[in-house]
């Protein structure tokens, strides 16, 4: 059994995954890595997974599938992982090896002590090409350092501050336990992987070293901003399979609950962002099912969201009542790093 079980989805990704790769490795063999190759048809990336098998046996496993998007690919990682504790990295991402060091520092910690850590939490830089001052996502003001806490000792996240895939290392056998089954041929799905496991998360840690490095700026990205649009009927599809894998009203941490709220506001306002900004009335009549949707499956939640500042600079009439959005989309630009 290994400390760790880090998993790349991988998909054409030739250009940049050895860089992911090469910066995993000096884990050694507490720590197993699961290429996964899911269909690649334009590129190596099929035989750069197999080199690395090759060269790092007991260390890289390669695995093969067709194509079903990144979630399938986190699904066969997580079916796979022998590890204790379990982490997605994409394939165009890497890791500070200073960070990475001090990360199974504390995972060997609680495997070899008494207490059990559900999730680790770290901080995640936004590797934003072009940009002189790379933007930290910490949450020094949300969680004590360095600390075994649970959900009741958490203390303030501030409106824009989330916990992200980037953020997170889970225990594998409580991810499992929740049920999580990602979406196939769906983008944004990171944000369920983050979401559902919450209520399951009894115990947490806040590690505040810069961990995580989030590479945005191609064109083809995903959270790159008309990408999102063109797509809009994904994160649609994600933030109602948010809105219904957990019954907040059963949710026993009053802080918890807050939090999924706000994060159920964030996913409301994203999807309403891209409807507003693509400009098209197709769009806009899908942000108004969508609200029309959860009016239906939960009318508290629906008027909690719907009236909160956010909801209301969503669905003020007019030319004018969306220009307000505009404060509400630079909070959506801090979630996901727009490019």
């Amino acid at each position: 059994m290994k400390l760790l079980t880090i998993t790349i989805p991988c998909y054409n990704s030739e250009a940049y995954m050895r860089n992911c790769i090469d910066s995993l490795l000096p884990g050694g063999d507490e720590v197993e890595i699961l290429i996964v190759d899911d269909g690649s048809t334009k590129d190596n990336t099929a035989k750069i997974a197999d080199e690395y098998e090759k060269n790092y046996p007991g260390v890289c496993r390669a695995i093969h599938q067709e194509n079903g998007g990144h979630g399938e690919a986190v699904n066969a990682g997580l079916r796979e992982a022998t590890g204790i504790y379990f982490k997605v990295v994409d394939s165009d991402d890497w890791v500070n090896g200073e960070a990475y060091q001090e990360v199974l520092e504390v995972l060997r910690r609680f495997v070899y002590g008494d207490e059990t850590l559900d999730m680790l939490v770290t901080n995640f830089v936004y590797e934003k090409q072009g940009a002189k001052h790379k933007r930290v996502m910490q949450y020094r003001t949300a969680l004590p350092k360095r600390e075994l806490i649970t959900w009741d000792q958490v203390k303030v996240f501030i409106l824009g501050q989330y916990i992200l895939m980037h953020s997170v290392v889970y225990r594998t056998e409580m991810l499992r336990g929740c049920g999580l089954n990602l979406p196939k041929h769906t983008f944004y799905v990171d944000n369920i992987f983050v979401y559902q496991p919450l209520p399951y998360v009894k115990t947490l840690y806040y590690l505040d070293v810069n961990f995580y490095r989030y590479f945005i700026g191609r064109a083809d990205q995903s959270v790159n901003e008309q990408v999102m649009i063109g797509r809009i009927d994904q994160q649609i599809l994600v933030t109602k399979h948010m809105l219904e894998c957990c019954d907040l009203a059963k949710v026993g941490s009053r802080k918890l609950r807050h939090y999924m709220v706000r994060y159920l506001e964030i996913m409301m306002t994203i999807s309403s962002i891209l409807a507003i900004r693509s400009g098209t009335e197709e769009n806009m009549a899908k942000k108004k099912e969508l609200w029309q949707y959860l009016r239906k499956a939960n009318l508290a939640l629906f008027l909690r969201l719907r009236w909160g500042f956010l909801g209301q600079s969503m669905n003020l009439p007019g030319k004018s009542g969306r220009s307000v959005s505009v404060a509400a989309y630079k909070i959506s630009q801090k979630f996901y790093g727009f490019n």
